[in-house]
């Protein structure tokens, strides 16, 4: 009989270890790269959150943007051979990823079209992101910015249920972010909570009803009431994941549930 090869599962390969890739924890505030280092390698998040920042020549560093669970960290390592890290990618919560060095994710993306369209796919988004950042910046006001950026992190937009309680993050950070002061923030937070857009109880929880800051002055086509997540075009998110990646976040959630000890 003729040998067989069997086929490649992309959700299998980016949620296992195996040659030329490593699963890693990082603690939180701790680095999965550092600016200026060398891109060695490309990180899959698998679980937590993280956050990419740049620091200037004179010390100054600003939060460029943040990071979840099926994106991918450090990318710049797939340009060129030799080349150094742009920016510092740091976990703001504990984190799990998967560590491809840099031949193998080429090994793999040359020999595995669908991993291709997986990582492609994600390329596309994540500049859609980056343009949707920018066009924030630049036409709307600090407020709206403010609730943008806490709908992202409540990840309103992608598909499936939001997660309404956010990482832990300082009115410093959001304020780097949205190119404001930390005034400015702790401003717009309150009267984001007395009007019982947000709650506060150790952590941040975002409700649904923040919707209303992005989508006030907009066309009343626009304004018509989300069904279980916002359009994707007002977050700057893709409407959906892929299905390879979303499988192994699904296959992860799976073996944790296994491994855990009964009650």
């Amino acid at each position: 009989m003729p040998e067989t090869h069997a086929l490649f599962d992309s959700a299998d390969f980016l949620a296992t270890s195996g040659p030329g890739r490593r699963i890693v924890q990082i603690k939180p505030g701790e680095p999965f790269f550092s600016q200026g280092a060398h891109a060695d390698s490309i990180f899959y998040l698998q679980k937590g959150r993280a956050r990419l920042t740049v620091l200037s020549q004179s010390g100054k560093e600003a939060t460029i943007t943040l990071l979840a669970a099926r994106d991918f960290i450090g990318e710049e390592a797939m340009a060129a051979e030799g080349g150094l890290r742009m920016a510092t990618a740091t976990a703001i919560v504990a984190c799990t990823a998967l560590k491809i060095e840099r031949a193998e994710m080429i090994r793999v993306m040359h020999a595995e079209h669908g991993f291709s369209d997986v990582f492609l796919s994600f390329l596309l988004a994540r500049s859609m992101r980056i343009q949707a950042d920018l066009v924030d910046q630049l036409f709307n006001s600090s407020e709206k910015r403010l609730a943008r950026i806490l709908l992202l992190m409540a990840e309103f937009g992608k598909s499936g249920e939001p997660e309404t309680i956010i990482p832990k993050i300082t009115q410093e950070t959001l304020a780097e972010m949205i190119g404001t002061t930390r005034s400015r923030v702790s401003f717009f937070m309150n009267r984001f909570r007395k009007m019982g857009f947000v709650s506060y109880n150790g952590r941040i929880q975002v409700h649904k009803s923040l919707l209303k800051v992005i989508l006030y002055d907009q066309p009343p086509a626009q304004k018509a009431p989300a069904q279980n997540a916002v359009s994707a075009s007002l977050l700057g998110t893709s409407a959906g994941e892929s299905k390879p990646a979303k499988r192994a976040s699904e296959r992860l959630s799976k073996s944790e549930q296994t491994s855990r000890p009964g009650k």
